[in-house]
């Protein structure tokens, strides 16, 4: 039997009966042997059918964060769909089976702020990128306009007559523990996302006349429940206490209104809760989240679109969607 035909039972079962295919899979399977080596068809083909996603977290956090997988569900529709492979890194291992494992990939989705010695890596290769929530004018990006965002939940939860403002903020500073903010932090140069985030609270605050100051807003390092419930009963046993929590994520929010409700608070009556997201916990929580949905598993599809069709050097911002719900008073 020739190689074409062993080739063709694995490769273009069309090309054979089904009867012969069997055949040779079930002969080949005797043998050990279950199909192309991945390595060796790289070698010959210049391809790996492999796409890389390097999140800006280690892998633990960021598969048991919402956000990020929904962004992986978007990315594996797209994938599944042109029989292409996944491969996940971790920006924060810098390793030689780390960098082993980059050269396999025929082209990256670069997932949040990338620690910068990893994205320069990668930018060296040569292969095609798309950044998602990470903004560069020269490499194409699919992003969310997130100070438009932020502003219009915020205004929409600050125009109920609220005055006493509270902001649980996500990654705001370069700090690993759950913090109030200084005027010297704000004033501090930062990248992350959760900056613009802030710019749209503010602003929302600043125009129907309830600003507030910087200890009023709480820095939580990671997304996650435990760090979210510290910052939150922080905030509303502070005096004067908030009538309106504007969190950076629903998990944040969501973590608000258990606290809230613990302290015997009544959401909304003594105080609105808002998040960022759109996570499906959202609308099944009690009172239901009132939040900004950024669309991520459409961020991930539009990603991997634009990776696979080689769309250069093109920014794309998706628009948010208010999702109001009972979580701010008279929505």
């Amino acid at each position: 039997m020739s190689t074409a035909t062993i080739s063709n039972a694995f490769n273009r079962p069309d090309q054979l009966s089904a009867k012969l295919r069997e055949r040779i899979l079930r002969d080949a399977a005797k043998l050990g042997y279950h199909g192309p080596n991945l390595a060796a068809r790289t070698l010959r083909r210049g391809e790996s059918d492999v796409i890389g996603v390097m999140l800006s977290d280690s892998l633990t956090y960021s598969l048991s964060d919402p956000v990020a997988n929904q962004l992986l569900q978007g990315v594996s529709e797209v994938l599944v769909e042109r029989n292409k492979h996944l491969l996940l890194l971790s920006s924060h291992i810098d390793s030689s089976e780390q960098r082993g494992a980059e050269s396999l990939p025929d082209g990256f989705i670069l997932y949040g702020t990338i620690d910068q010695p990893s994205f320069e890596r990668v930018k060296r290769t040569g292969k095609p990128l798309v950044l998602v929530d990470f903004e560069s004018d020269e490499i194409t990006s699919v992003n969310i306009d997130n100070e438009k965002g932020a502003y219009k939940i915020a205004d929409l939860a600050l125009k109920q007559g609220s005055n006493e403002v509270a902001v649980l903020g996500l990654k705001l500073i370069d700090f690993d523990r759950v913090c109030r903010l200084t005027q010297a932090d704000l004033d501090a140069e930062y990248k992350e996302i959760s900056r613009s985030r802030l710019a749209g609270f503010t602003r929302a605050a600043t125009e129907n006349g309830c600003a507030f100051q910087p200890d009023s807003v709480w820095h939580i390092p990671i997304n996650s429940t435990a760090n979210a419930e510290i910052a939150a009963r922080e905030a509303l046993t502070k005096h004067p206490r908030p009538n309106v929590l504007l969190c950076m994520s629903d998990v944040i929010a969501l973590s608000a209104i258990r606290v809230a409700r613990d302290l015997g608070l009544d959401v909304p009556n003594d105080v609105s809760i808002t998040g960022f997201d759109g996570i499906p916990e959202s609308e099944r929580s009690n009172p239901p989240l009132s939040t900004v949905c950024q669309q991520s598993i459409e961020k991930g599809r539009l990603a991997a679109t634009m990776l696979l069709d080689g769309a250069d050097d093109k920014q794309v911002t998706l628009e948010t969607k208010l999702e109001v719900r009972g979580s701010i008073g008279n929505s």
